[in-house]
């Protein structure tokens, strides 16, 4: 399927619709088969113990899925999650930021699905796997 945004433009997205995250997370690369996401790990994204935190990977599958979406829909603002299902597999690296492969299973008019990867920096083991469904609101 074709892209509607590219990286620079989702990111413009991301910063104008969710300031509070936007510099949380940064897109590594963008095709039309998916996205790779990047979260930029600080001590605000981590647990006692010094691990990332589950609800820091919880929102980096979901922010990934959702660009995933817009960057094939366009700017949708109002594509909101429905349902999200993830299992933690190990932890993730001390101090490297975590990658998410994204890839959209479904996108139809009214519900898309993605698969999300997650792994630690310089790692082949996933640390994360989540399945998300996104409800799209309809056309104008």
């Amino acid at each position: 399927m074709e892209l509607k945004l590219d990286e620079g433009a989702l990111m413009e997205f991301l910063a104008r619709e969710f300031p509070q995250v936007c510099d949380d997370f940064a897109i590594d690369s963008l095709t039309p088969q998916g996205l790779r996401v990047r979260l930029r790990v600080a001590d605000r994204h981590l647990r006692p113990g010094g691990t990332v935190s589950g609800p820091s990977m919880f929102a980096l599958a979901d922010v990934s899925v959702y660009l995933a979406i817009l960057a094939r829909l366009g700017p949708v603002a109002l594509a909101v999650t429905t349902n999200c299902s993830i299992d933690f597999m190990r932890k993730p690296a001390s101090g490297a930021d975590l990658l998410c492969d994204t890839r959209l299973l479904k996108l139809g008019r009214s519900l898309a699905v993605g698969d999300a990867m997650l792994f630690s920096e310089g790692t082949d083991q996933p640390v994360a796997r989540a399945g998300l469904t996104y409800a799209i609101p309809p056309a104008p």
